[in-house]
């Protein structure tokens, strides 16, 4: 589902249409991000990575207007108070309900990867365990039947995901 990334113009506020416009513009980014950071969540929590990863792709675009926005706020940070006081504090409440759902978010990202590590790190274990003979005597890897060696070097995985 292709979401519109709201560029934050104007770059300067010298009325109150541009400073409405400016946080329409933000708050229209935050709204956008949201929805993809509850849509990834959702998926990662029940499971389904492939369609997180989907679901995700859209953030980088929409995180940069999103700061982009906030960059331009920041700095007509004076005219947004004096023509558009009601949306500066709408700008506030909307900024730490957003940061709730990006910590709740990073919070689920953070479990799977704990999950996925811990299971990676289990089966180059039982990998391990498996190459080694059972017998008498001290234990050696079984020899590789390509005759170089040991049977197998260690296990390798992106941290991309």
């Amino acid at each position: 589902m292709e979401r519109p990334v709201q560029r934050a113009e104007p770059l300067r506020v010298a009325d109150r249409l541009s400073a409405e416009a400016l946080v329409a513009g933000v708050l229209g980014n935050m709204a956008a991000l949201e929805t993809v950071l509850a849509e990834e969540a959702g998926h990662v929590r029940a499971g389904r990575l492939r369609e997180g990863i989907v679901a995700a792709e859209p953030k980088a675009a929409l995180a940069a207007a999103y700061m982009q926005g906030l960059e331009v706020a920041k700095a007509n940070a004076v005219a947004l108070k004096r023509f558009n006081p009601e949306g500066v504090e709408t700008l506030r409440t909307a900024h730490k309900r957003f940061t709730v759902v990006v910590e709740a978010n990073q919070s689920v990202l953070d479990s799977a990867r704990t999950v996925s590590e811990g299971l990676i790190k289990s089966l180059a274990e039982e990998i391990a365990r498996a190459q080694m003979p059972a017998g008498y005597g001290r234990q050696a890897p079984a020899p590789s039947p390509y005759g170089r060696g040991v049977r197998s070097g260690p296990l390798v995985l992106s941290r991309d995901l």
